[in-house]
Parts: structure tokens; C-alpha cells; sequence
């Protein structure tokens, strides 16, 4: 994998994107923007050791959004060819003519976009030959079965090598472009035997290839995991303190992100609209937003709509600073884009001294969350009730495994009520936090 595997060079897909903005503006157009990327990957899967899947990807793609004054128009293609790019933008114009006028449909704020555009280190090409990546694989999958006899089976171990480029611009003289990889190694497997089996996995995800686990220690953690889980009971309903383990625990910030975001707040779905400068959280709580990490996961200079992105405090001492807007959603709520049309870069919740196995000395007797199954979130209320496994707590240590369970509470009074955030931090996408402590929830079994 190498700057030479990609279908397109820079210089041409940002000439492609030229064509589409020239296109547009001669055809009537009073604004444009546009996409164009390109992509190829690796992934080898092995099961039992032998190679179950073998998946070369190559993608490449256009996206063009045209605007006739306040009506919208957008048309996408495979095929980066100039007549398809024609076609494209024609498409666009002809949906657009057809679309009612919408004042708050447009650009980006000129004055916002971004002007520098620094090097984030977000390009590190795996040359990873095929016999290499099953190599890999095999290890990942023997370090698993080595953890205990019990695990006999497997739902194999991954090797993925990704990589992409693309480039954005507009018709406000804006253009830029990088490219980017992400690789990943990640195994599932399967312990105990007949109705006593227990799957559980692991899996490493980053930039550069020497940023991730060894496939060893994933096989491992995996293995380890599944056993852990063999004799699990369901538990009497009842109230407890629940520990959401870091990889999990991200998932509370998907909701709360979900909730601070433009879409849902200008529809009026969302239990944190009109909430800007009050607690929502506990007042331990800082979330910060970082999108200029070096190799991070959802670093970016600039959001889907070339708005320059920045640092800022999206939570600070439990109080909400600011929601996640891009362009259309800011104008409807009468704000300005915070940069984050397409999702949120690098979501940092700070964690406290207590790595996991003080947040289970903290957490005293309760329960353990590592895996959450359903989705049972309702933004509008905060509602919350989802499937859940883990391991039930006695004082301040894992008794035993748990199954078959539903945890239930509301949002608005889960992120009150956060007594704890461990420094156990896994790094996995674009939200980044330890385990979770919340004082108490409804945990409904048998």
C-alpha cells in the first residue's frame, strides 16, 4: 500500500472537482460544492486457521451538491469520468429545479471556512502483502484458542488495511484534501460447549500500523474474554450502581452527541434542546472537543463543508458549552456552524485517578456493563433501556458472570448522576473516554 495504489492523484481529482464547480456555474448554478474520493483496502479473515475470506477493495466516488438560489439539488456517481461528472451535475440542477426554496439551504459562511490547513498525520500506508495478513490473522486467532481449553471455537480473527483520499471544494473558492488510512485487527471467539457457550471479542483500530495491538495480545484479550463470561446468571431485578467499561461507555456520548446535534435539536427530538449554559452532566465531567490530534481516529482541519475545525469545551464543570452544528442546522436554530457538518472529531472525555480496578473498589457492590445489546434510547425523553451482559460486584471485586439482562433509567438523570470516569481509556473511533460509574439504575433480571 502506497501513494501509487490510488486510482487518482491529488492533482486530478481536485481538476475533477474544477470540472464539476465549472460545470455547474455555467449551467445556472448560484452556488456548488463537491466531492470526489477514491479508496482501496485489504481484509483477510481467518477461521480455524484456514483463510475464510480474502477481500480486495477500490472504490472511488463523486458527490455534487448544486443551489439555485435557496433550492438544493445533489446527484453522486461511481464513475469519475468527465461525462459522468456532466451527467452528475446535470442531475443535481434538474432536482434542484424541482425542490421548494429553503432559506436556511447554502454554503458554509465564507468567513468560516478553513484557510490553513494543517498536516494531521492522518496517512500511514500498510504495504502488507496477502501471506503476511493471514500470518497475522492466524496469530491473532492461536493466541485466543491458547487462553484455555475451553475455547473450541471461532467466528475468526481480522486483518484490515484501509486507505482513501479525497478532495473538497466549492464554488467560494474553497479547496483541500488529504489522504488518510485506518487499519484494524480485531477476533471473536466462542468458549464453553452446548448451551453453556459464551462469545465475546476484541479489536484494535488505528492510523499507523504501529499504533495498533500486537494480534497476539487482541487473540488474548479476546480468549480471556470469552472465558470470563462461561457460567453467567441472570440476576433479581433490582437498583444498583452500574460500571459501564470503557468500551462501552463510549456509547453514552454517542447519545448525548446524537442529542446535541443539529438535526435533532432544530426537529425539537432531543431532551437537550435550550440547554446551552446549563448542568446536564455532574459537575466532574469534562468533555472536550480535540479534532487536530496527531493520528487521531476523527481528526480533521476541516468539517464535511470546508468550516475550519477548532478546540473547544463542549462540556465543562457538568455545564453544556456548545452542540454539534453544521451550516444547515446552525441557520435553522439561529446559530453559526461549530464545524461539525458529518459528526463530531475526537470527543475527549477526561477521566479521573481510578483506573478499573478502583472504579470496582468505588463501584462496591453493582454491576459491571461490558456488553449492551438493542436500542432502546429515546432522545425526546432521555429514556433508556437496553439489553445488557457483565459481571455482578461484591465488595469491590467481579463475583461472577451475568446474562439476560435489561439496565433502564433516563439520560437527563444518568449524566447527573456520573460518580466516577476511570483513566482506562480505549482508543477506537471518535469518541474517547474511560469506564463510566453511574450512582444508581433500575436492573431488571429474573
Amino acid at each position: 500500500m502506497n501513494e501509487s495504489d490510488f486510482s487518482h492523484s491529488d492533482e486530478q481529482l481536485r481538476e475533477i472537482a474544477r470540472d464539476a464547480l465549472e460545470r455547474a456555474r455555467r449551467q445556472g448554478a448560484s452556488a456548488c460544492e463537491v466531492e470526489v474520493s477514491v479508496g482501496y483496502g485489504q481484509t483477510v479473515t481467518v477461521r480455524m486457521g484456514d483463510v475464510e475470506t480474502l477481500e480486495y477493495s477500490r472504490d472511488k466516488g463523486l458527490g455534487v451538491t448544486v443551489f439555485l438560489d435557496k433550492r438544493r439539488g445533489h446527484a453522486s456517481t461511481s464513475d469519475l469520468d468527465p461525462e459522468a461528472v456532466r451527467q452528475a451535475v446535470e442531475a443535481a440542477l434538474a432536482i434542484a429545479r424541482h425542490t421548494a426554496a429553503d432559506e436556511c439551504a447554502g454554503l458554509a459562511d465564507e468567513d468560516l471556512l478553513a484557510r490553513d490547513i494543517p498536516d494531521l498525520d492522518l496517512y500511514h500506508p500498510w504495504s502488507l502483502p496477502v501471506e503476511s495478513a493471514v500470518e497475522l490473522a492466524k496469530t491473532c486467532e492461536e493466541a485466543a484458542f491458547a487462553v484455555d481449553k475451553e475455547v473450541r471455537n471461532s467466528e475468526g480473527a481480522t486483518v484490515s488495511v484501509q486507505a482513501s483520499r479525497f478532495v473538497y471544494a466549492n464554488s467560494l473558492g474553497f479547496m483541500g484534501g488529504y489522504p488518510a488510512t485506518r487499519h484494524s485487527i480485531s477476533c471473536a471467539v466462542i468458549a464453553g460447549q452446548d448451551e453453556a457457550m459464551q462469545r465475546d471479542y476484541w479489536y484494535s483500530s488505528a492510523r499507523s500500523p504501529e499504533d495498533l495491538e500486537p494480534a497476539a495480545a487482541v487473540g488474548r484479550r479476546a480468549g480471556e474474554r470469552a472465558v470470563a463470561r462461561l457460567g453467567a446468571r441472570r440476576l433479581p431485578t433490582r437498583e444498583a450502581p452500574v460500571l459501564f467499561e470503557a468500551p462501552v461507555a463510549a456509547s453514552l456520548l454517542s447519545h448525548f452527541v446524537a442529542a446535541a446535534s443539529g438535526g435533532n435539536l432544530y426537529r425539537r427530538a432531543s431532551f437537550l434542546l435550550d440547554r446551552l449554559g446549563e448542568p446536564v452532566f455532574a459537575p466532574l465531567v469534562q468533555i472536550d472537543e480535540r479534532p487536530h490530534l496527531k493520528r487521531g481516529l476523527a481528526s480533521a482541519p476541516f468539517d464535511e463543508e470546508g468550516v475550519a475545525t477548532r478546540d473547544r469545551n463542549v462540556v465543562k464543570d457538568g455545564v453544556l458549552q456548545g452542540y454539534f452544528l453544521g451550516s444547515y442546522s446552525a441557520r435553522k436554530l439561529g446559530l453559526r456552524s461549530t464545524g461539525n457538518a458529518g459528526g463530531n472529531h475526537n470527543l475527549l472525555l477526561a477521566g479521573g485517578p481510578l483506573d478499573f480496578a478502583g472504579l470496582l473498589k468505588a463501584l462496591g457492590t453493582g454491576l459491571v456493563v461490558t456488553e449492551l445489546l438493542g436500542h432502546g434510547v429515546n432522545l425526546v425523553t432521555g429514556d433508556y433501556s437496553r439489553g445488557a451482559a457483565g459481571y455482578w460486584v461484591e465488595g469491590g471485586e467481579i463475583a461472577y458472570p451475568v446474562q439476560e439482562i435489561t439496565i433502564a433509567g433516563n439520560l437527563i438523570d444518568m449524566f447527573r448522576t456520573i460518580a466516577a470516569v476511570g483513566n482506562d481509556v480505549v482508543v477506537r473511533g471518535s469518541k474517547q473516554c474511560g469506564s463510566i460509574l453511574i450512582e444508581h439504575m433500575t436492573v431488571a433480571g429474573e
